[in-house]
């Protein structure tokens, strides 16, 4: 063993992490068995990296190493990536899930984008991998969102597959973004600089050699001034220049054409030929046009790139909600421990002002929550024991203890994580047809420039070299291809931050064109918080037993209606049921002591139905509980209309929409809500197939609809609508078929979306206006030899900064 895996204690005492040396914090415990001995580490990185080598059966990797690990977050990618780490279940529990269908998705971080192009090329060659099912980028945040078949691809492969196009991909981790955004700024600083320096000096040795064209100069001071300054732009070209040739070999090693091979190909033949006249001491050198729309080309790249960050800071500041430590309860007292540490059913103190670190429910104390980062609510919310907390919100006013239920993948936030970046990786049409419009600009622009070039060498070969590196410049479509996801990154943080979720790409593109809005009843126009008004029995059972049956029918049920029955159940309630049938949008069957009991709608029960029933309450939801025989019992149920549905309402139609309530519920429930909110077009005793029938008429009519629900009998509906929005507080099967989900549960926020819809569309169309509208313009100009190159390199620039800051509008108040 050599001296430097034994060193690890200082003569002071101070311990030091056995992977990468660094201070071992006091009163941590991040142990692995190496060798045989317990080594410490200094956090949960390094002690996840030591364990993966160790079970790599590789721990002779610490016996010959030269010298200290660097960091966990620093070695893992490159020790991963050479081992196929990556593909070890116990890694991949902390970044990958799975669905139903035994589909694995990750979401990824990508070093080396530089443009559009880079997003385009790396969907293209990683979709195009066997097992691949979706690959995804989105420019703004360079995240990526991947999903795969584990029985036919390896995620090291994947990986692998991008660095072989010159990419690195790793899975997403906060701290490590922030490092790369750190990164990728100073590196373009650094470019911008030597490029910006040499510009200035390139330019007043090519003023010095102008003035001496008109008065006259010395040809051993005129060769002397070509070679200084060739070699101040040199620099420029192989170091502040690098990132659009490395960008263009990417595109021709996979055969295609991107936004930098234009760009490259009129830097480097100006470079070229310009060292060719400096060596033969013959024509034209044009060392100031290089550097100059180098530095342009550089300097509209580094303000894009500000922006760019500035438009995907939602998604950012939603993986930075939750703490990094937490506070369990053991038998022995408090511990401080890594949030990565805990474990289901672990009790964690909360103390007032604290980030709650994982999903789970309280077991001791009353506070207030903020809940504004995720739901936009502004507004602390009341909690007390029983009650569910989400990790990443703020503890507000006392202590808590709560009990760790959901940890990970499987927390709501991680949840809100992946359903943002489905939405800002997924490109709406609009989008796809501004990527192909691109691609074949591209060709299009090579060929043009061939025929410009050997029209003007015809004519005056003077004037050609430098013709075509303008034309090569002035048009490269960077401005065309950002238009859209700019503008929808931009918009879709801005709602996430008033609490509406967008979870699909197509989503705010077609909302904005939505013609009806349809809302469901209970949960959606109403709190979905149901209380039980009055109830008949009906039979030889009271009014608690007839509950308990209920009870009993509802048990692991999501639907508002099993919380009304599971909350009043008598706590001795020793009743179970067998063979539960869930009938969506009517009711709950099962066996309950050799009886069949039946819970729902009036049509559910219809054929034991009396012939006359009293109805208690004309606007209450009535539900009944029956055999086979007879109707036992009636259940009134009331519910609270939700604060401003009316005043949504009538805002929804100051719009322009028609706004329909299509309900499950009796007709007098459904006429009492319309009439308070103001709904003229209704529609009650609905199943979900009717619902489903109403949606589809409306379709065939040419309409664009808006769905609006919660429960589980609206997700088939939800499916089916052009646009799809669920409640924050609705079932889960419900958001996941929803195109966007309504976290704060304001129904104001709504009427927001839709007013933000139509502003990001007319962004969008703004953008590819002014695209469209700079290439028709600067292409002839160029041609006709009005653009030099440096004036080039401002316009391309500019016309992508332009793109990018009229996204940035969308950051404001939606107010419109």
């Amino acid at each position: 063993m050599t001296e430097l895996t034994e060193n690890t204690m200082t003569g002071n005492n101070e311990q030091h992490c056995f992977h990468c040396s660094l201070p071992v914090p006091k009163n941590s415990s991040y142990l692995v068995k190496i060798n045989g001995k317990e080594e410490a580490m200094c956090c949960p990185g390094c002690q996840a990296v030591a364990k993966a080598i160790v079970d790599g059966g590789l721990t002779s990797f610490y016996q010959h190493r030269t010298e200290t690990s660097p960091t966990a977050r620093a070695v893992l990618p490159d020790v991963l990536q050479e081992l196929s780490l990556y593909d070890k279940p116990e890694l991949q529990k902390s970044f990958v899930s799975t669905d139903e269908k035994n589909i694995k998705q990750a979401s990824l971080i990508l070093e080396g984008i530089v443009c559009a192009a880079c997003v385009w090329l790396n969907e293209r060659h990683v979709s195009a991998l066997p097992g691949v099912i979706e690959f995804r980028v989105n420019y703004s945040t360079h995240r990526a969102r991947l999903r795969w078949d584990d029985s036919q691809i390896k995620l090291s492969d994947i990986l692998k597959a991008i660095s072989s196009i010159g990419y690195l991909a790793h899975p997403f981790d906060a701290g490590r973004q922030e490092a790369v955004y750190k990164k990728e700024r100073s590196s373009a600083l650094k470019r911008l600089a030597i490029a910006g320096l040499g510009a200035v000096q390139v330019m007043m040795l090519a003023v010095a050699l102008y003035a001496g064209d008109y008065s006259g100069m010395d040809a051993g001071l005129e060769h002397f001034m070509r070679w200084v300054s060739l070699v101040i732009a040199t620099p420029v070209v192989f170091y502040s220049a690098r990132s659009f040739f490395s960008s263009a070999w990417r595109d021709l090693k996979v055969r295609q054409l991107g936004m930098d091979v234009p760009v490259s190909l009129a830097i480097g033949l100006a470079y070229a030929a310009s060292c060719w006249a400096t060596i033969t001491q013959s024509g034209q050198v044009y060392f100031d046009s290089v550097t100059m729309f180098t530095f342009f080309l550089l300097a509209g790249r580094f303000l894009e790139m500000g922006a760019r960050q500035k438009a995907g800071q939602a998604a950012e500041e939603l993986v930075k909600l939750l703490p990094a430590m937490a506070t369990r309860i053991t038998e022995d007292g408090d511990e401080t421990v890594a949030v990565s540490d805990l474990a289901l059913s672990d009790r964690v103190r909360i103390k007032p002002g604290d980030s709650i670190p994982a999903d789970g429910v309280i077991v001791e104390g009353r506070s207030s929550i903020d809940e504004s980062l995720l739901t936009g609510e502004s507004h602390p919310l009341a909690k007390t024991i029983s009650d569910k907390v989400i990790g990443g919100t703020v503890n507000i006013s006392s202590p808590l203890v709560i009990e760790v239920e959901k940890l990970g993948e499987d927390t709501v936030l991680a949840s809100i994580q992946r359903l943002l970046d489905r939405a800002q990786t997924e490109k709406p049409s609009i989008a796809k047809t501004a990527d192909k419009v691109a691609g074949v600009f591209v060709a299009f622009l090579l060929v043009l420039v061939s025929a410009v070039a050997a029209w003007w060498w015809q004519h005056d070969p003077d004037q050609a070299f430098w013709i075509a590196l303008s034309l090569l410049v002035v048009t490269c479509p960077c401005a065309l291809s950002l238009a859209t996801p700019a503008a929808m990154t931009a918009a879709t943080g801005s709602l996430t931050r008033l609490g509406v979720l967008t979870t699909r790409g197509h989503a705010l593109e077609t909302l904005a064109k939505v013609t009806h809005v349809v809302f469901d009843k209970t949960g959606t126009l109403t709190e979905g918080r149901l209380t039980l008004e009055s109830m008949q029995c009906l039979d030889e059972f009271d009014e608690q037993q007839s509950i308990d049956i209920a009870a009993a029918l509802e048990l692991g049920s999501e639907h508002p209606v099993a919380k009304v029955f599971l909350h009043k159940a008598s706590s001795q309630n020793s009743l179970s049921a067998e063979k539960i049938e869930a009938i969506p949008g009517q009711g709950v069957t099962g066996i309950i002591k050799g009886t069949r009991y039946r819970l729902g709608c009036a049509a559910y029960v219809n054929d034991v139905m009396p012939a006359t029933l009293s109805t208690q309450s004309l606007h209450a939801t009535e539900i009944f509980l029956a055999n086979d025989k007879n109707v036992l019992a009636v259940f009134y149920l009331g519910d609270e209309l939700r604060e401003q549905a009316a005043d949504s309402i009538q805002a929804l139609k100051a719009l322009g929409k028609k706004v329909w309530l299509v309900s499950g519920d009796n007709e007098a429930a459904v006429a009492y809500i319309a009439e308070h909110v103001g709904i003229e077009q209704t529609r009650h005793s609905m199943k979900p197939e009717d619902k489903l029938a109403v949606i589809h008429q409306l379709q065939n009519q040419g309409e664009i609809v808006a769905m609006i629900g919660d429960g589980v009998n609206d997700a088939p509906v939800l499916a089916a609508a052009q646009v799809s929005i669920a409640m924050g507080g609705g079932t889960q099967l419900a958001q996941a078929s929803a195109d966007m989900v309504l976290l704060s549960e304001h129904l104001p926020h709504l009427v927001d979306a839709i007013k933000m819809a139509q502003r990001s569309l007319q962004i969008v169309h703004q953008n590819l206006g002014w695209a469209l509208l700079y290439n028709v313009l600067a292409l002839p100009l160029a041609s006709m030899g009005y653009i030099a190159p440096w004036m080039a390199a401002i316009g391309m620039s500019a016309s992508s900064l332009v793109v990018v800051l009229n996204a940035l509008r969308l950051n404001k108040s939606v107010d419109v």
